[in-house]
């Protein structure tokens, strides 16, 4: 309040609306004329004081769009009533399988983010929404390294439910007994043993956990379970009705620049001749129709691909089941030029006639 509201309150009330308009049937005494003169002068004192500026800043950001709480979305700059992302926040005993449970939706199509401080989660929510739809589902996965974790998680909560924001909480539990084992296991203290040992660090983990575990939509206990077990759990939750897909990367290369090292199959074209030997094929790539022709005309060829596509088909299904969602199939000839290129792709083809998402990757052509 101004001096002249805390010595005229009948006069401040007044400031805070218009003067009646004419024909208000308000009567017009000297009083009021005199309460709409100190009015006049109270908003005066406001503008100078900056409150008026403070309306207009406020307007004026509206009408550029700065962002605004409407409850259910945020409106930010150029990207009106931008839809808020789903959230999940994974937590849970250290070793219980935090890190699995990130990558399960990592490959889900989840954007992950590892360890962030829970004060930033509102933040990178809020991100999110300005992505346009890039960025619709995030995971964050949080754990007790930070004593303060638990205090700032709650108020990050709580600012998140007042925005209306859809979020679900994933805690992994498991037993002391199997906790203890896997810490032996990878020989690491538990975060917070301190001086004390393992079972001392759960107990204490435990503890502060109690909490965040009652509120958790989704407890998933890995005491009897393995990595391919957990993540076949993650996709029924959030993998939805369709199937997680397979994504293949096919990759030619040349055997005398040496293997891929991120190969997880390898199939060798140097059975089939060679078109280097063919003066007027020489000098082209296995991507010329000539060459691809050449080589698809030898025995063998076609029978390889159209037999080792059936082989991937076997191998799709047994990757989606033990939860591996890409794969690198490597296909060499001596310099990765003419067979391993037209064999690639060809194979690729394939694989995206039968829905598999494909890239092709030709690693040494060009190099001769």
């Amino acid at each position: 309040m101004t001096e002249h509201e805390q010595e005229e309150p009948s006069a401040g009330r007044t400031a805070e609306t218009e003067p009646p308009a004419a024909g208000t049937g308000e009567p017009h005494t000297a009083e009021t004329e005199a309460s709409h003169s100190e009015a006049g002068e109270d908003r005066t004192r406001r503008e100078a004081a900056g409150d008026a500026a403070g309306q207009e800043a406020d307007e004026a950001a509206q009408k550029d769009g700065a962002e605004v709480n409407t409850g259910t979305t945020i409106e930010t700059a150029g990207v009106p009533e931008a839809a808020i992302p789903e959230l999940v926040i994974i937590s849970g005993m250290s070793g219980a399988g935090r890190s699995t449970a990130a990558k399960c939706l990592e490959d889900l199509g989840w954007f992950v983010v590892d360890n962030l401080p829970p004060a930033l989660i509102p933040t990178m929510v809020e991100l999110g929404a300005r992505s346009q739809g890039n960025v619709a589902r995030i995971a964050v996965v949080v754990d007790v390294r930070g004593r303060r974790f638990f205090d700032n998680l709650r108020e990050s909560l709580a600012d998140l439910e007042t925005k209306h924001v859809t979020r679900r909480i994933v805690f992994l539990e498991s037993s002391d007994d199997a906790l203890v084992r896997r810490f032996e296991g990878v020989r690491r203290p538990h975060p917070l043993q301190g001086d004390g040992r393992i079972v001392d660090g759960i107990a204490a983990e435990r503890e502060l956990l109690r909490e965040l575990r009652g509120d958790a939509d989704l407890v998933i206990d890995t005491s009897s379970l393995n990595v391919h077990e957990l993540r076949a759990k993650m996709d029924a939750q959030f993998a939805g009705e369709e199937e997680p897909e397979l994504r293949a990367t096919v990759m030619s290369f040349g055997f005398k620049y040496g293997l891929p090292v991120d190969a997880d199959l390898v199939v060798d074209m140097r059975f089939l001749p060679n078109p280097h030997w063919v003066p007027e094929l020489r000098q082209y790539t296995g991507l010329n129709e000539e060459v691809a022709a050449y080589v698809f005309n030898q025995p063998g060829a076609k029978e390889f691909l159209d037999r080792y596509a059936e082989l991937l088909r076997l191998i799709q299904t047994g990757y989606r089941r033990e939860g591996k969602r890409y794969v690198t199939i490597a296909v060499g000839c001596t310099g990765g030029k003419h067979r391993s290129v037209a064999m690639s792709e060809k194979l690729a083809a394939r694989l995206v006639s039968e829905g598999v998402e494909t890239v092709v990757v030709h690693r040494d052509m060009g190099r001769e």
